[in-house]
């Protein structure tokens, strides 16, 4: 890992800097496929879980403010958990975290079933974060842990565009089962215990956490800004389109199975744009790829905003690609973050993101939701851009001063 550039803003080259002209190193094929396949499945048993309870939380006429509210236990038990997963992957082992969490998830996804209350489901979201904070963290940090360097871009982008194809898959599900009874609680459920299989098959792959230092969070920030605030914006953006896209379509007039539609191109958006994304980022400078999504971003948003569904076919598209946009942002600061960080300081570094993530999860949705109180439902793209525009100034500060940052 460098210490002297915090920012990776030398060079050209996005790749890793560790990578040298020997032969690559033999990648374990069958290990990265069961991981990916693992996150991939809890990403549509998640992604329907999400649209499902804010569409019935709208259609109970909660605000979108509380709508936006009710996904930050699950922000907050994140924010808590992250913390420890190093630790526990260290002590149990990879798999048995795994298993576990998968295991606390469907217990969840059970509860909710079970009753259906406001109050009931934010204390079992806060379980069912932390669960899942386990399965991104250790997935991520095994992904990321042998993913070869001078691909690591183009692995993570499989990786993401797998999760985000699960994630677009989740709601057309939900579309198809409906809303009303506590089949889709049941369809969630049974894609956590398919997840399981992959965990099982990779087990003798499984990587192993020798021990894990401390990196704190702040630190972490202070040291990586752009990376770090990378992570925090994109868990924002995502919850909140997630959570609150169907409550956008309602604001607008339209159904609530066209706002799980509207969910599903949004993360259909990440399913075409990670695999380009990601080699893209194995060729330039991640710092300024960086840069450039967050410009598109910031338009995207404003035309979607300034547009509002109205030309449905236009809107439908533009949600596509502004969604492979914006959902880029997690993918290439975890590539960067792999290639700062290697061993067990990996773990805790992809621990720290994702406590930042979850900063973002817990900040997004009701920022978003307020906006959408205050604006209309157009408040939801313009509050989005209210989030990009800051950071896209500490880029350009940052890249004005390369010789000082590095």
């Amino acid at each position: 890992m460098s210490e002297t550039n915090p920012e990776g803003l030398r060079g050209g080259s996005g790749s890793d800097s560790a990578v040298v002209a020997a032969s690559p190193a033999p990648v374990d094929v069958r290990a990265l496929l069961c991981a990916i396949a693992t996150v991939s499945i809890v990403g549509v048993g998640l992604s329907l879980t999400m649209t499902l309870i804010a569409v019935r939380l709208g259609e109970q006429g909660y605000s979108a403010k509380a709508i936006g509210v009710n996904p930050t236990a699950a922000g907050l038990a994140t924010l808590i958990a992250a913390a420890f997963v190093p630790g526990w992957a260290r002590r149990f082992g990879v798999r048995r975290v795994l298993v576990v969490a998968l295991l606390a998830c469907m217990l969840s996804l059970l509860g909710m079933a079970a009753m259906e209350n406001y109050w009931a489901w934010l204390g079992i979201r806060a379980v069912f974060g932390a669960a899942l904070t386990a399965l991104f963290v250790v997935s991520e940090y095994w992904i990321n842990a042998i993913a070869p360097p001078e691909r690591r871009g183009m692995v993570i982008g499989v990786y993401a565009a797998s999760v985000a194809l699960g994630f677009a898959a989740g709601p057309s599900i939900l579309a198809l089962v409906g809303t009303a009874s506590s089949a889709p609680f049941f369809a969630a459920i049974l894609l956590f215990a398919l997840a399981a299989a992959p965990i099982v098959l990779g087990s003798s792959a499984e990587p192993e956490i020798k021990n894990t230092p401390h990196v704190p969070v702040f630190g972490f920030l202070l040291k990586a800004p752009v990376v770090s605030l990378a992570g925090l914006l994109h868990g924002a953006i995502e919850t909140a389109g997630m959570g609150l896209l169907p409550v956008y379509a309602l604001r607008a007039g339209l159904s609530a199975e066209t706002g799980a539609i509207f969910v599903s191109l949004f993360a259909f958006g990440n399913v075409i744009f990670q695999l380009p994304v990601g080699f893209v980022s194995d060729k330039i400078n991640r710092n300024l790829l960086l840069l450039a999504i967050s410009v598109l971003g910031l338009g995207g948003a404003l035309v979607l905003g300034a547009a509002g569904p109205g030309a449905l076919v236009f809107f439908c598209i533009a949600l596509v690609a502004w969604g492979g946009i914006v959902g880029s942002f997690y993918a290439v600061a975890l590539a960067q973050l792999g290639a700062r960080h290697h061993g067990a300081e990996l773990a805790s570094a992809n621990a720290a993101f994702v406590m930042l993530y979850s900063i973002g999860l817990l900040a997004g949705p009701p920022f978003v939701g307020f906006g959408m109180d205050f604006l209309g439902a157009d408040g939801f793209f313009f509050s989005i851009a209210a989030m990009l525009a800051p950071y896209l100034a500490l880029q350009i500060w940052f890249s004005g001063r390369e010789d000082e940052a590095s």
